[in-house]
């Protein structure tokens, strides 16, 4: 092993050896040439002497010295030149290697290792001024997209201009990084007591980066947002001060596109309950946790009870019943809410089976879930599981849900509606509402949003919204069901209106399976010959516990 190791450094100068070489060939180069004209001037007068003056001849041996002299002074300045220029390209490829290891090959700018050094100097540096520094996180919105749609050369050369553009609005000794895809951070010393200034500085990166970029033939819109920290509230280290600016950038994110955010401890609070609801919930839905609840929804022209609305209700072991507005957005930005979606609807099917017939189930699809192809086949499968005839059972799904894969959700609502699954096009009137989505699919029904109905008495704009959409949903020859009916006033004036089913506290509050079997039972709407057992009611799980 040892010849082996030996063979493979031969030929391999050390760089030690490489250092002394270049330190002795010039002084030796400098002695041979000393030597050499000592030589020379010695053979010449020689050669004068006996031309000229009938001197002795010059001794060979001398003119031999004088050959070799050259010849040495000329090796030893050509070994000298190569080592130069080996060492010297050396220290270049070093060079390189050191701006590789601390830049981004991208931008240029430092990368994380490097920031978090530099930065360290930087902060050191306002505290012996009495100043603080700011550390912005600056985010491209919708960057994928770019890549996405154009291809990863003009992303690149996208992140090349923002990072000019960037480095362009930032104070003097500013620090600006990038940490890999299109996030950059930037620290600068500011002056504590005028935070105006951080303010001024990241509105100039956002009316910036808002500036169209021109590649080639393209004009490309960018957004950004930008999530803000300061050193003496928020943290006296970089890495700190990184983890604080970047959750204020998803808050900004959050809460509006190209915005500017700064960090507060509010938000770290949100973030650690966040991920405690995530972590929960992964834990909580194959252990049953996760359960359905049915609101009722009643028939205005008869005031029959002809259907539920399935909504989801988290019974924690120890904190009891957990909100939906709490999980369920955690559930869809975790990816969970498919897994989440699919359990309720296995449990409220499989308590729907020996319901009366004519009592159907209305079921929300998140638009995460629309990005499935094979949803409908998941929740057939459902239904055949669970005994419960696909005819009773009514997908609601949002207009803003239509906008990711329309032709995605064409096909699984085609599959669905093949079943005997009717559709629902829920919220209708917010945000996105427009006759073309109701031509998009093959909607059976529309469905008020509970923010017109709940103001429709007070409000004009309201009442007008909701009597234009049952006009509309007349004129189509669909069915109407209005959300969040708390009154037998709204629920009078609805009717009046010619809206043909309505749900909401007035009817009472969503129902446990259990109380929802007693409720059934007393209204003689179970099939008296089912020998189905009663679910339990996990609401009483807690206090059996």
């Amino acid at each position: 092993m040892d010849r082996d190791r030996q063979r493979g450094t031969e030929g391999t100068t050390p760089p030690e050896t490489r250092q002394r070489v270049s330190r002795w060939t010039l002084p030796i180069c400098v002695c041979a040439i000393l030597l050499f004209i000592g030589l020379s001037i010695a053979v010449i007068s020689g050669v004068l002497d006996h031309r000229f003056f009938g001197g002795a001849p010059v001794e060979r041996p001398l003119v031999v010295a004088l050959l070799l002299n050259a010849l040495l002074v000329v090796f030893g300045w050509r070994r000298h030149r190569a080592v130069e220029i080996e060492m010297h390209g050396r220290s270049e490829a070093e060079e390189r290697a050191r701006m590789l290891a601390s830049r981004d090959p991208l931008t240029g700018f430092l990368n994380r290792r490097s920031l978090s050094e530099a930065g360290a100097a930087l902060l050191n540096a306002s505290v012996r001024r009495e100043q603080a520094v700011a550390l912005m996180i600056v985010d491209l919105d919708h960057f994928k997209m770019v890549n996405d749609m154009h291809g990863h050369d003009i992303g690149d050369a996208v992140l090349r201009a923002a990072a000019q553009a960037i480095a362009g609005v930032m104070p003097p000794a500013a620090l600006t990084a990038r940490f890999g895809g299109d996030a950059f951070a930037c620290a600068f010393v500011f002056d504590a007591r005028d935070p105006s200034t951080v303010d001024h500085v990241a509105s100039r990166v956002i009316a910036t980066l808002s500036q169209p970029v021109e590649i080639d033939d393209l004009r490309i819109h960018l957004t950004s947002s930008i999530g803000v920290a300061r050193s003496d509230f928020d943290g006296n280290s970089i890495d700190t001060l990184l983890r604080a600016a970047d959750i204020a950038m998803y808050c900004a994110k959050k809460s509006q596109r190209g915005g500017v955010c700064w960090f507060n401890r509010a938000m770290e609070h949100a973030l650690i309950d966040r991920n405690d609801i995530e972590n929960g919930l992964r834990l909580a839905i194959p252990a049953g946790q996760l359960v359905p609840f049915f609101e009722p929804q009643i028939d205005l022209a008869t005031g029959r009870l002809c259907g539920f609305e399935v909504l989801a209700r988290w019974i924690h072991p120890t904190q009891g019943i957990i909100p939906p507005d709490r999980f369920i957005p955690v559930a869809e930005e975790s990816g969970l809410i498919a897994d989440l979606s699919l359990a309720i609807m296995r449990q409220a099917f499989a308590a729907a089976r020996d319901w009366d017939p004519s009592l159907s189930l209305s079921v929300n699809i998140s638009p995460t879930q629309l990005r499935d192809a094979w949803l409908a086949q998941k929740i057939i499968k459902a239904t055949v599981e669970g005994g419960f005839a696909p005819n009773r059972l009514e997908i609601e799904i949002t207009e803003s849900a239509l906008f990711d894969n329309l032709a995605l959700a064409q096909s699984i609502v085609g599959s669905l509606k093949n079943q005997g699954v009717r559709l629902a096009l829920d919220d209708f009137g917010t945000g996105y509402s427009s006759l073309a989505h109701l031509r998009a699919l093959p909607f059976d029904k529309i469905k008020i949003d509970k923010s017109f109905v709940l103001s429709m008495l007070d409000n004009a704009d309201s009442a007008a919204i909701v009597n234009a959409i049952i006009g509309l949903g007349a004129n189509l020859n669909l069915p109407v069901t209005a959300e969040g009916v708390e009154t037998d006033t709204i629920a009078d004036r609805l009717a009046a209106l010619g809206c043909a089913k309505a749900q909401g506290w007035n009817y009472g509050k969503p129902l446990s399976i259990a109380d929802t079997r007693r409720m059934l039972a007393a209204r003689g709407l179970l099939h008296t010959g089912s020998t189905e057992p009663d679910l339990p009611d996990l609401t009483n799980r807690r206090q059996a516990g």
